[in-house]
């Protein structure tokens, strides 16, 4: 009988940070984009620098491990109620669902495919991740929180077809990996200045950072946002709002 293959490969320890290193198998299918694909693979060699782009922070992810009697997994409205009801949690802040719709329709992005987009996930328990612009997310829910669970214990994911980082936990603040003099703009449906997303875009073609709330409801309150925005009149998932941004950014770039 053939072994049962594992879900993560251990590859060497990180020098630099001290932090595990591992491969993304096939089975989470988060690999990386290939490189015809994208027309700036290797554009954010450093987080910190001025090039124009797009950064999205999706702030208050729901990413929270649970242990189940057989597996760590990740918490959910849907899988794990009991648990729920037991720490009386609110099932409205246990939707890691959110993060995943948010994650697809920000990397299918003709803005990411042209190396403008830049991506980070703060969660609600102050974890904050870095994703590289190559990754490709698990299409499917399941696969995409094993992926989860894996990222939260390791702290890192490598690609399944190179040594390429995809996915690794960094150090807070995140305003110390933002540019220099990068405007904060927060979004909420409850902010008292409505504008159209095109106007968000700046003119000088400097880097902007836009935070995004990826939970079902209530506002992002942080302190490093310097002002907050109404992109509708009306109330938007976190999906649909990092939709309409990046179709405005893409719009004004010129990017099809």
């Amino acid at each position: 009988m053939s072994k049962k293959r594992p879900l993560i490969d251990e590859t060497d320890r990180d020098e630099r940070s001290g932090e595990d290193d591992h491969e993304c198998p096939d089975s989470l299918t988060a690999m990386a984009v290939p490189k015809d694909q994208l027309f700036r693979p290797k554009l954010f060699k450093s987080s910190k620098n001025d090039t124009k782009r797009l950064i999205v922070i999706l702030e208050k992810c729901n990413l929270e491990i649970v242990k189940t009697h057989h597996d760590f997994e990740l918490m959910n409205c849907d899988q794990h109620m009991s648990y729920i009801r037991k720490f009386k949690k609110d099932p409205a802040f246990c939707r890691p669902d959110i993060t995943h719709q948010c994650l697809l329709m920000l990397f299918d992005s003709p803005l990411n495919r042209a190396g403008l987009l830049q991506v980070y996930m703060h969660t609600d328990r102050n974890v904050l991740i870095e994703i590289s612009p190559q990754t490709r997310f698990p299409r499917t829910f399941k696969r995409f929180a094993n992926l989860m669970v894996q990222l939260l214990h390791k702290l890192s994911i490598r690609s399944a077809n190179g040594p390429q980082k995809l996915l690794k936990v960094i150090k807070n603040p995140i305003s110390s990996h933002l540019p220099v003099g990068c405007k904060k703009i927060g979004t909420s449906f409850k902010a008292d200045k409505l504008v159209h997303p095109r106007e968000l875009v700046p003119t000088d073609d400097a880097p902007i950072a836009i935070v995004i709330g990826a939970m079902a409801h209530g506002a992002v309150e942080c302190d490093y946002i310097e002002e907050n925005v109404s992109v509708s009149e009306y109330p938007l998932s976190a999906a649909l709002a990092s939709t309409k941004i990046c179709s405005a950014f893409e719009e004004v770039w010129n990017i099809h």
